[in-house]
């Protein structure tokens, strides 16, 4: 297998593993929106969505081993891809017709961009100079857009994409020099962008939470759309990465990135009708902690309203108050 495939392959495991978490994420910041993030760490259910954060993360340490910065980072665009019918299955509805175009869109868009951005396995590295530079700028960065004001969910969701961006590009920083085997494990290098990784990592992972409180489809699409585009510019500008097929790849790779973001907008804006006499859920008991059931379980809004059962007392027009 060569390492451009492995690395599309372990970015779409790792894509789906990433929409998982974000549907069980958004969904449990919909049922109890006024907790926070410290309500949060309380439930099991939140855990397991972080669980599958990490799977994810995993996958795509090891797609950054094979593939570079500018070929594994758009391919994350497959997250709110994957993210469409399993967010339609949860729900119990059909995916619509503006989710399918959507799609393909997006799949098109990331097509062009894999022709172009495909190469061999990287090989260069940022040094510590330069992965703290990175770190101060994305810090101030997402400092001004995590300030109060306006908007909040959609600024959260752009501060967690510059964050999980950066983390990607300090990962593949880590990966390759402790896989090189000309320096030690414990480098100074490796182990000074190792605490960035974990910092931004963190960082992202609890940006995107309190973005997801306002709904899933505008934020998870701008932090699909803010990570790639962090990750690329530090390929580019700091790692020598280049666009395959000179000025006519360069333009290929443009095309396709406006036709993936096509694809990602329409996707966000998309609106799904409710179905007009929907089923009744029956009543099951849930085992809390199975991973799954604890997920599935989940209302995406509050309790339904059931009447009362208290029988209306003789000669009085209210119902009785208990």
């Amino acid at each position: 297998m060569s390492a451009t495939l492995a690395a599309v392959v372990l970015s779409l495991f790792s894509a789906v593993a990433y929409a998982a978490a974000a549907v069980a994420q958004e969904r449990l910041a919909s049922r109890s929106p006024g907790s926070g993030t410290l309500g949060m760490l309380t439930r099991g259910a939140w855990w397991w969505s972080v669980a599958l954060n990490a799977s994810a993360a995993l996958l795509h340490v090891a797609a950054l081993k094979y593939g570079t910065l500018t070929l594994v980072q758009p391919l994350g665009a497959l997250t709110l891809v994957a993210a469409v019918p399993l967010g339609a299955r949860v729900a119990g509805r059909r995916v619509s017709a503006v989710e399918w175009r959507g799609t393909a869109l997006t799949l098109i868009g990331l097509a062009a961009l894999l022709v172009t951005a495909s190469g061999p396995a990287p090989d260069d590295v940022l040094s510590v100079p330069q992965a703290l530079a990175v770190a101060g700028t994305t810090a101030m960065l997402i400092g001004g857009l995590s300030r109060p004001g306006t908007r909040p969910g959609l600024r959260h969701a752009t501060a967690s994409g510059f964050a999980s961006g950066v983390a990607s590009a300090l990962t593949q920083t880590v990966t390759v020099a402790a896989t090189d085997r000309s320096d030690s494990l414990l480098s100074a290098q490796v182990v000074v962008v190792a605490l960035l990784v974990a910092a931004f990592a963190a960082g992202g992972l609890l940006l995107s939470q309190t973005a997801y409180q306002g709904g899933l489809g505008a934020p998870l699409a701008v932090v699909t759309l803010a990570n790639p585009v962090a990750a690329v510019v530090i390929g580019l500008s700091l790692l020598g990465e280049r666009l395959q097929g000179g000025a006519a790849g360069a333009l290929l790779a443009l095309v396709g990135a406006g036709i993936a973001a096509w694809g990602v907008v329409t996707l966000s804006r998309s609106t799904p009708d409710p179905d007009p006499l929907p089923l009744a859920r029956p009543q099951t008991l849930v085992d809390d902690d199975h991973p799954v059931a604890a997920v599935l379980a989940l209302d995406a809004g509050s309790a339904t309203y059931e009447p009362s059962l208290v029988p209306k007392q003789p000669n009085s027009g209210h119902l009785t108050s208990l």
